[in-house]
C-alpha cells in the first residue's frame, strides 16, 4: 500500500500579497533582456540570487522598498508597469500606504544609478570592501558639491 502524501486534506494556501506583487515584478524582469537580474544586482550592490530570491514569488521575503527606484530605473518600468507594481506593493504593505514618502514608494528624485566597470578581485571579501568604498566615496563627495 503506497505511502499517503503528508498534505493530505490540506488545500494549498492562496498567494499573498506579497507574492502577488513579487509575480508582477517576475513577469516585467522577464519580459526584459538576458542579464537583467545581474544588471539589479550590481546596481543593488548584492549577487544574483538575492535579485532571484527578490523576484520569486515563492519565497516570502518582501522587496526592500529603498531598491524599488533602482530596480525602476534598471529595468526601465513604462509608467504602466511602474504605477501597478506599487499598487500591489501598497496593498501587501498597507502601513507605507498609510503615511506614503517618496522614498518608502521607491521614487528617489535625487538618486540616479550608475553603472561602473571595476576590476574583479580574487578575495570576494576584498571585492564587497572595494564596492563599498566606491559607493562611500561618491555619498561623500556629493556631499561636499551639494
Amino acid at each position: 500500500m503506497p505511502a499517503k502524501p503528508a498534505t493530505r486534506g490540506i488545500k494549498p494556501s492562496e498567494p499573498g500579497p506579497i507574492a502577488a506583487y513579487k509575480a508582477l515584478l517576475k513577469d516585467y524582469i522577464d519580459r526584459r533582456p538576458a542579464g537583467m537580474r545581474a544588471r539589479i544586482a550590481i546596481a543593488l550592490g548584492k549577487h544574483k540570487s538575492f535579485v532571484s530570491q527578490l523576484s520569486n514569488p515563492i519565497y516570502p521575503m518582501p522587496v526592500p522598498a529603498r531598491h524599488l527606484s533602482t530596480i525602476f530605473e534598471i529595468c526601465h518600468f513604462s509608467a504602466e508597469e511602474k504605477k501597478s507594481f506599487l499598487k500591489a506593493y501598497m496593498v501587501a504593505h498597507p502601513a507605507r500606504a498609510a503615511h506614503p514618502s517618496s522614498e518608502e514608494v521607491g521614487l528617489h528624485p535625487r538618486r540616479k544609478v550608475l553603472s561602473l566597470e571595476m576590476p574583479v578581485l580574487r578575495d570576494q571579501r576584498k571585492q564587497r570592501a572595494l564596492e563599498n568604498l566606491v559607493r562611500q566615496f561618491v555619498e561623500r563627495v556629493a556631499e561636499l558639491i551639494d
